[in-house]
């Protein structure tokens, strides 16, 4: 196996949490290693909208925000977290194209610091972003991108069944010569 850093060998996309709550110095970790990320010209594009179960309103609007195959199992995780990007340079006032590659970079650092503490960190795509707009007021000046689900790791016997087995499926990725052109 060629070799590249354990915490990028480690991070997966797990379905099933834990009800721990994640410590506060924990969750601001991770928002920290986002901020840090690189951007074109030091935009920092990127915005955060936290949820955390039985603690706040945003943790039900943005499970309300998911489709229902994602509610599904995120009912789970104890914080849920919608990334957008800024649409428009604040340098320029123009659109900037980068503004979605450089909110992927903030939560790539973020998936990376996430892994490193033993959290677990699964991006979803199905959700409505006219219903992020609606209930977090954003208007057109951001771009909804994902809602993560952020926990530690469950216990794998506690869930359904198809759960385990999604769970349990063998990872790959694809191989290299189909990566590089």
């Amino acid at each position: 196996m060629i070799n590249i850093h354990q915490v990028i060998r480690d991070r997966y996309s797990s379905v099933i949490f834990s009800p721990k709550q994640i410590e506060d110095e924990k969750l601001v970790s991770l928002f920290e290693a986002a901020r840090w990320a690189p951007s074109a010209f030091n935009e920092q594009p990127w915005r955060f909208v936290v949820g955390v179960k039985n603690k706040d309103e945003n943790y039900q609007k943005l499970f309300d925000c998911l489709v229902e195959a994602n509610q599904y199992w995120a009912k789970y995780a104890p914080i849920l977290v919608l990334s957008v990007a800024l649409k428009n340079s604040t340098v320029t006032g123009k659109p900037n194209h980068f503004a979605q590659y450089d909110t992927g970079m903030a939560v790539g650092n973020l998936l990376a610091q996430a892994t490193s503490m033993g959290l677990f960190v699964h991006q979803m795509g199905g959700f409505s972003k006219d219903k992020t707009r609606e209930f977090f007021e954003l208007g057109e000046e951001y771009e909804p991108i994902a809602i993560m689900a952020i926990g530690y790791k469950g216990d794998i016997e506690l869930f359904p069944d198809d759960l385990q087995e999604r769970e349990s499926k063998k990872r790959f990725r694809k191989p290299m010569n189909e990566i590089l052109l």
